[in-house]
C-alpha cells in the first residue's frame, strides 16, 4: 500500500545533499531536525521522514523537509551509499507494505 517517491534530481554541494522529488511531502512550510532525538518528538510526515533518514544515513547532522524538496546534512562528505541509502529510505517514504 502507498504509492513510491520518485527522486526526480539529487545535488551535493559540499556536505549537503538535495533530494527533488515528484510529491509534496509538506506544505509549503519547512520543517528541520537537527538530530535524531527532536524528529522522534515530532507527529508529522517531516518528522518521521527525519527520524528515518536520521537511522539509516551515518553522520547525518541535519534534515530539512520543504514541500518536495529533501535537505541532508552530514558530517562528513557524501559517499555513494550514503546517498542511496537516503534516495531508498525517501523514495520508500509512503510504501507501507511491500
Amino acid at each position: 500500500m502507498g504509492k513510491q517517491i520518485t527522486v526526480s534530481a539529487t545535488s551535493v554541494v559540499g556536505d549537503v545533499a538535495v533530494f527533488d522529488t515528484d510529491r509534496s511531502i509538506t506544505g509549503q512550510d519547512g520543517t528541520g531536525f537537527a538530530s535524531a532525538a527532536e524528529a522522534a518528538s515530532g507527529e508529522t510526515f517531516s518528522a518521521r521522514l527525519a527520524t528515518r533518514l536520521f537511522g539509516a544515513v551515518p553522520g547525518l547532522s541535519h534534515v530539512f523537509v520543504a514541500s518536495s524538496q529533501v535537505v541532508l546534512r552530514r558530517d562528513r562528505a557524501w559517499d555513494p551509499a550514503a546517498l542511496q541509502a537516503a534516495g531508498d529510505v525517501v523514495s520508500g517514504f509512503f510504501v507501507f507494505y511491500t
